[in-house]
């Protein structure tokens, strides 16, 4: 149906229509730059957010990384990013294809409407002033036809009258006359004007007002199609990227199916296995036998009886050393008479004792030390830790085995790299020296030289690092020793061997400085000795009490200041001459004296000892 037959009359309406209809196209103009900032928005929140939570550039998640479900974390959060990226892809597409496009659309179409309007409100005007010039014609008629009519009344009036003069009848004749001539001119003039009206008034209604209106019609369905075409491009605008949008979320799926808890697991086991092997059986010291008992065979076997009853128990040992706040299992208590007799022994025994108390003293050393250094590795973990030792010695051996075997792997990458360069270079000044146009050879000399210079600097740092690592390897116990045999320490208890007090010292697992050391304490068996002939009580309570003063078998120096913070040991500053009283028994910790009231270990690798000829021959260590 056409505008300009059935609307002929609705040029108003149709002026209100396409008014709104230009609105309609402003409002959905303004609907999709809302949608595409709000898309803008939501990809920068979900930049931000995938940034957010990415790794940082620090050790902690680097470990993380090495399990599965932190690698799916992280390719989540970049199949994330990439999604954002689809949504700011859709801002631009609706930016560029709609908002751009329909903002050009739009000044064309209130141009072109204010063009048709403009010829139709031209046309509207001509055909009014054509009515207004046919309007004053047909008043014109009416007037003269009333003015004749008056002057014919008039002239009739006048010639019926006798009084009235010839010449007066004959001036009414010819007023007469000539009125009626005026109307009859009058009538030609409406005449044609009447016929002009509504030839222009047929054309007005049936050819100007209906081009106007088909191309105001034309103006309105091409609006609706862009509108049209503008709704499709909408949804094509999220159809595009539906495919890598998919992928987005196909990635982080196949990321969530590739996490292995088994595979996590075993790498729980590869960055905390210390290298270690589980603490053994603790052998049972048969102190009793060591020592002959003065009363009679019936008390004797009755405090065997009483001994035995609650069954030994091998205190196991802790580690990472925490603390054991539960008490040795609870035994019979014997008689006071009985246990003076235990201890009465003669003096040879005293060396048992001080190695006893050289025992105990150690394993305190021991203790402290590694709550230390567990602290640190602790510390470390976390990301609070100081500066790390370049040997990695603060680790255990399983990881400082790894880290070292790391670092010699990044230091072969480098070695490779300044490698490659001097080949560069050495190929370079060959070709220098064959066209010397091309460069002077004497340039690429420097350059060479330092490179020498680095690579043998990263060959001795590999030294350095595969001696370390050599020496981990060496002291990392085999798995074939990793599984003691069962009962090896079940029949102690029935048999007359004991250990040596001297010997039954544990080496330290921790040296000075705090770093781990994997050697495994030796456990000797040697027989008993014979059992010495007891003293009186009172010989008994004065070396027991008053512990003789040990003598000096020789001095030493300190190469390294030992600050001592554990107990039994002692402070030493570098350089300073001590005495000592107590060899190395293998532990890694030598006996000193400063003066007489005080004395304590030091770490054997920090002193330079002196031995005297009459103690241990002429012997000089470090």
């Amino acid at each position: 149906m056409s505008w300009g037959t059935e609307l002929w009359d609705q040029f108003d309406n149709l002026e209100k229509h396409t008014q709104w209809g230009i609105e309609f196209v402003e409002k959905y103009t303004k609907f999709v730059k809302e949608r595409s900032e709000i898309e803008t928005n939501y990809a920068k929140q979900i930049r931000n957010l995938s940034k957010k939570y990415q790794p940082k550039k620090n050790s902690k998640e680097e470990e993380e990384s090495k399990y599965t479900f932190c690698r799916a974390f992280l390719t989540t959060l970049n199949e994330l990013n990439d999604y954002a990226g689809q949504h700011e892809v859709i801002s631009e597409n609706l930016t560029s294809l709609i908002i751009t496009e329909l903002a050009r659309y739009l000044q064309e179409l209130k141009t072109e409407r204010k063009s048709h309007f403009h010829d139709g409100r031209k046309a509207q005007q001509h055909i009014e002033s054509s009515w207004k010039q046919l309007e004053a014609s047909k008043k014109r008629f009416e007037r003269e036809c009333k003015e004749a009519e008056r002057a014919q009344q008039y002239f009739e009036k006048m010639d019926a009258d006798i009084n009235v003069t010839k010449a007066d009848v004959e001036k009414a004749r010819q007023q007469a006359q000539m009125r009626h001539q005026m109307a009859s001119d009058s009538k030609s003039e409406y005449a044609a004007y009447l016929e002009k009206f509504n030839k222009e008034q047929n054309e007005h209604y049936y050819t100007i007002i209906p081009n106007i209106f088909q191309k105001l019609q034309d103006m309105e369905e091409k609006r609706i199609e862009r509108i049209s075409v503008c709704m499709k491009t909408f949804a094509d605008v999220d159809r595009q990227v539906l495919p890598i949008v998919g992928k987005c979320l196909d990635g982080m799926t196949n990321a969530a199916e590739s996490i292995e808890p088994k595979a996590d697991s075993k790498q729980v086991v590869e960055s905390f296995k210390s290298g270690f092997e589980p603490p053994g059986d603790v052998e049972f010291e048969d102190y009793g036998q060591a020592m002959k008992r003065t009363v009679s065979e019936t008390s004797l076997s009755n405090t065997k009886e009483s001994k035995e009853k609650p069954g030994v128990k091998a205190k196991s040992k802790l580690w990472p050393f925490i603390k054991n706040k539960n008490k040795s299992p609870k035994q019979h208590k014997e008689p006071l008479s009985h246990r003076l007799n235990d201890f009465m022994a003669s003096k040879p025994k005293m060396h048992c004792l001080r190695s006893l108390r050289r025992g105990l003293s150690l394993k305190l050393i021991t203790l402290n030390s590694h709550v230390r250094n567990l602290i640190e590795c602790c510390m470390l973990i976390r990301g609070e830790g100081g500066s790390v030792p370049e040997d990695f010695s603060h680790l255990p051996p399983e990881q400082r085995r790894k880290k070292l075997q790391g670092k010699i792997d990044e230091l072969s990458k480098d070695i490779q790299k300044e490698m490659d360069q001097r080949d560069a270079l050495t190929k370079m000044k060959d070709v220098y020296i064959k066209n010397p146009q091309m460069g002077d050879p004497a340039s690429v000399d420097p350059r060479l030289t330092e490179i020498g210079q680095n690579i043998e600097k990263l060959q001795s740092e590999v030294q350095k690092f595969e001696g370390w690592l050599a020496e981990v390897e060496e002291r990392m116990p085999s798995k074939s020793d990793s599984h003691r045999k069962s009962g090896l320490y079940e029949t102690q208890n029935s048999t007359t061997v004991s250990n040596n007090c001297a010997q039954d010292r544990e080496r330290p697992l921790s040296s000075p400085d705090g770093s781990y050391t994997e050697e495994q304490n030796s456990e000797v068996q040697v027989k008993a000795q014979p059992i010495p002939t007891p003293t009186t009580t009172t010989e008994f309570d004065d070396e027991f009490d008053d512990e003789e003063v040990l003598p000096t078998i020789g001095t030493c120096k300190a190469l390294y200041p030992f600050e001592g913070h554990n107990e039994g040991t002692i402070s030493v500053a570098e350089g300073e001459l001590l005495y000592v009283i107590e060899e190395d028994k293998g532990d890694g910790w030598t006996r000193v004296r400063r003066n007489e009231d005080e004395e304590g270990y030091v770490p054997t690798s920090y002193v330079e000892v002196f031995l005297e000829t009459n103690a241990k021959g002429a012997m000089t260590y470090i």
